[in-house]
């Protein structure tokens, strides 16, 4: 079968499930733990005969020989006994529950599994699978998995303009679904002719990532494992820990990451009344040029800790990280002191599943320390002004993307030519500003535009009704988002 038509009968199940109240995300779960459980019990077979610490009264052979109410209950067991495993099989059975209730539905996912024979799929083809299903869950706006699901041709073009190398370590400090690790691998099998040590260090000594939320570091895990990176009972390599609370252990060559949107980090916590308050969340950390509850500038605080004095950073960042006073203007100051900060893109709106966000790319290369600021002068790639993109009719594609991808120059990034010319290209995307220009902006901005919002000159020239719909609901959206924070600040003043 071919990968769309296995997409197509995997994802068949869905509608029958949300009409009994099982909705995109528990189906990708219980997916997940099937999926596992079947392609151990292949591993476990010829030619494979690997040992497995899967009891047997727990393992794939014990559902199928079920059905009924005796299934469920099995079920039942089975996830609760794997969950305390150790390992990347407790790890993808953390906190797991049973979410179909309909025994002769979860009868007929288990027989469909069945059917295949996974591990002579290629990894590319399973994980193709599961990358579909990722997106097609992350589409849905109830499931709120599209925080957790950052476009695949925006991660494809960052990839593409780091150009990872073999042997070398790649982390992710919020890594979602795995997407960051996925592409990072896609493109070193691809462009090198790796010997046998260099597959292995692929496979199991790469990539490094941490993910809070339980469900998502699981879906993460087994996306990794389809795609040949871990193994089945190989250490678990994404952590359950908050990245934000202690500095890394260990540093590495490369950090690819979009961290989660949202500009405030909060506890909960028990008020004297007994009941239920939230706080802004403060890391109080050495390391960290300065202390705030604003959840991006932390990040970027911490993946500038997290690599080598040769590491390099291509990071999804919101507008706010670029223009923001108080910590802002000493993160970035600190950053073009330490760090060369040598490019930025500008994303345009529509392209996210969560709405109302207006992020950037900011890449940069750590360096030792110096008396000299490090950044001498920052690129500028400016897809925004005058860009509409909609999830649906005009989503984002990595042809799009080529462009910025040559002004980048991947190949050495010091021969670049700007397109920008005040006379004769005003137009023109590809900007260069130094450093000087950058520190004398108010607050050492790095929110720079130059280019002419076409549609605010040219009443004629005006993007269709859906797409300036879409640009309302995502500047409303935005808005909103910034009302709910400063309510949130108010009623804890109160």
């Amino acid at each position: 079968m071919t990968t769309s038509s296995i997409v197509s009968k995997v994802w068949s199940f869905c509608n029958p499930l949300r009409d009994v109240g099982v909705g995109y995300g528990d189906y990708l779960e219980q997916l997940t733990y099937l999926l596992f459980l079947k392609m151990a019990d292949e591993y476990s077979k010829p030619p494979y005969n690997r040992k497995l610490n899967i009891p047997a009264a727990y393992n794939w052979e014990s559902l199928t020989a079920k059905k009924g109410t005796e299934l469920e209950l099995h079920y039942v067991t089975l996830l609760r006994e794997l969950s305390t495993a150790k390992g990347i099989l407790g790890q993808i059975f953390t906190k797991s529950q049973n979410k179909i209730q309909d025994p002769a539905m979860l009868a007929k996912i288990i027989d469909m599994i069945n059917s295949e024979q996974w591990l002579v799929m290629g990894a590319d083809i399973k994980g193709d699978i599961y990358e579909k299903l990722l997106e097609q869950n992350a589409q849905d706006v109830k499931s709120g998995a599209g925080q957790y699901f950052t476009p695949r041709p925006l991660i494809r073009a960052m990839v593409e303009c780091v150009r990872p190398q073999p042997m070398k370590t790649i982390a992710d400090p919020a890594c979602g679904t795995g997407g960051f690790f996925l592409a990072a691998y896609d493109y070193l099998v691809a462009n090198n002719k790796l010997d046998k040590d260099q597959n292995k260090f692929i496979k199991l000594e790469t990539f490094y990532g941490n993910e809070i939320v339980a469900g998502t570091r699981r879906l993460a895990l087994m996306n990794m494992f389809l795609h040949n990176i871990g193994d089945i009972d190989s250490d678990n390599f994404i952590s359950p820990a908050d990245a934000l609370i202690a500095a890394s252990p260990v540093t590495y060559d490369y950090v690819l990451a979009n961290p989660p949107f949202g500009k405030k980090s909060s506890q909960t916590f028990t008020n004297d009344e007994g009941e239920q308050e939230k706080d802004d969340l403060t890391y109080n950390r050495q390391d960290f040029w300065a202390t705030t509850s604003n959840k991006q500038l932390n990040f970027v605080q911490h993946i500038r800790s997290m690599l080598k004095t040769t590491g390099v950073a291509a990071v999804v960042v919101p507008d706010n990280v670029l223009f923001e006073g108080g910590a802002g203007e000493t993160v970035r100051k600190k950053l073009l002191e330490t760090t060369d900060l040598h490019t930025i893109l500008r994303l345009p709106t529509g392209i996210f599943y969560a709405q109302g966000v207006k992020a950037n790319v900011i890449f940069f290369d750590n360096k030792p320390a110096s008396k000299d600021p490090w950044t001498k002068e920052i690129w500028v790639y400016d897809y925004r002004t005058n860009i509409h993109h909609t999830l649906k009719k005009n989503p984002l594609n990595i042809e799009v993307l080529k462009d910025f991808i040559a002004c980048y120059h991947p190949t050495n990034r010091h021969q670049r030519k700007e397109l920008f010319n005040a006379e004769t290209n005003p137009e023109g995307r590809w900007r260069k500003f130094t450093y000087e220009e950058i520190i004398a902006r108010d607050k050492t901005s790095l929110d720079i535009s130059w280019l002419k919002d076409k549609s605010l000159a040219d009443l004629d020239n005006l993007p269709d009704p859906d797409i300036l719909a879409a640009d309302i609901i995502e500047n409303l959206e935005a808005g909103l988002a910034s009302f709910r924070e400063i309510m949130i600040k108010l009623e804890s003043k109160e």
